[in-house]
């Protein structure tokens, strides 16, 4: 009995801090938005799906033709949750190594000793920005992809762990194709978000150029340290999950897949290649991430839909037939939803 009791108690001082943690998280998360709004005007969305992506300790693919401050939001991300940030302008001459790091020999300046030595690459960051992801062959790429699934980089036989938090958001251009080596579906797949970053509305413009057009006097202050990120990232795994919420969203997942059990017959029609078990956890992650931001300790089914679109459009593949008929795979997507609500 003495046991038992323990264990209870020890349960609710977690139980306790938790609520704390999350009461502080929707406090930052507020002042995030007044901070990063002081030097981003508009893309609140966006802005939201990447604190989520970031609290899910998931990576983001965004997608935007260029002037639409797809840097300036990455950057000032950083600098209001005070993390380290490295720009990699991805080229079609880029090597592995200039990501990663490498090997060089180095002197002993007292013994006269040579001996190797690493240099880390620019992936050696918090938030690292993969500007144009798609201009670099293949080996390239993967060298990246592969530091995003293992948040480790293995060189002259060694492994150097990455600092954490390690979020990775990269940038393609949707207009110029020419030169370019497209993402497979199976790199893809290890992004959490593909959001497309839309041009501003006519109020928002005018206050860009306004406030872009004038000395610039604002200073961010941060609102988040390393260590508080981390531990919001546990607090994430540790949100309860109603079973119906996790039925849905393999429910949801399983049916984009053509001839499954229960797909409809519109998908097996327009698409090929459907999303795998990894967006099911992305959706249920995502929907955990959202709650807490919005101070509620639990998702639902609604928190699920919200976040379908930018998880599944890049793990659906359309075919032919959807292509003549026009269909985009968000139509697909948001007929499903319809279908299953």
């Amino acid at each position: 009995m003495l046991l038992i009791k323990e264990i209870s108690e020890i349960e609710m001082i977690e139980t306790d801090k938790d609520l704390e943690a999350l009461e502080n998280l929707s406090r930052s998360r507020d002042l995030f938005f007044n901070e990063i709004n002081k030097i981003v005007i508009g893309q609140k969305q966006i802005l939201e799906q990447l604190f989520i992506a970031l609290l899910s300790n998931g990576h983001t693919l965004l997608v935007g033709v260029p002037g639409l401050a797809k840097t300036l939001i990455i950057k000032t991300f950083s600098e209001v949750l005070d993390m380290s940030f490295k720009r990699i302008q991805f080229t079609p001459d880029l090597m592995p190594s200039d990501i990663t790091g490498t090997e060089l020999i180095d002197l002993d300046q007292e013994t006269g000793q040579r001996s190797f030595r690493f240099f880390k690459g620019p992936v050696f960051a918090n938030i690292v920005l993969a500007d144009e992801v798609n201009r670099t062959p293949p080996k390239t790429q993967a060298a990246l992809l592969e530091a995003m699934q293992e948040h480790k980089v293995t060189s002259g036989g060694k492994t150097y762990n990455l600092d954490e938090p390690f979020f990775v958001l990269a940038t393609q251009n949707p207009i110029e194709q020419e030169g370019t080596y497209p993402l497979p579906e199976a790199q893809l797949d290890r992004f959490m978000f593909n959001l497309k970053i839309n041009y501003p509305t006519n109020d928002e413009e005018i206050a860009i150029v306004r406030q872009t057009t004038k000395p610039v006097n604002d200073r961010l202050s941060p609102i988040m340290t390393k260590s508080e990120i981390n531990s919001y990232q546990s607090l994430v795994r540790r949100v309860p999950v109603a079973d119906n919420v996790v039925e849905y969203a393999v429910k949801l997942v399983s049916a984009t897949r053509p001839n499954s059990e229960n797909t409809p017959n519109f998908i097996n029609e327009s698409i090929s290649w459907g999303a795998g078990p990894r967006a099911s956890q992305f959706l249920i992650l995502g929907s955990k991430a959202k709650a807490i931001l919005e101070g509620r300790p639990t998702p639902n089914i609604d928190d699920i839909n919200s976040l379908a679109i930018p998880i599944l459009r890049h793990r659906v593949l359309t075919n032919f037939n959807a292509e003549t008929q026009g269909l985009k795979v968000e139509d697909l997507i948001s007929q499903l939803l319809e279908k299953l609500n």
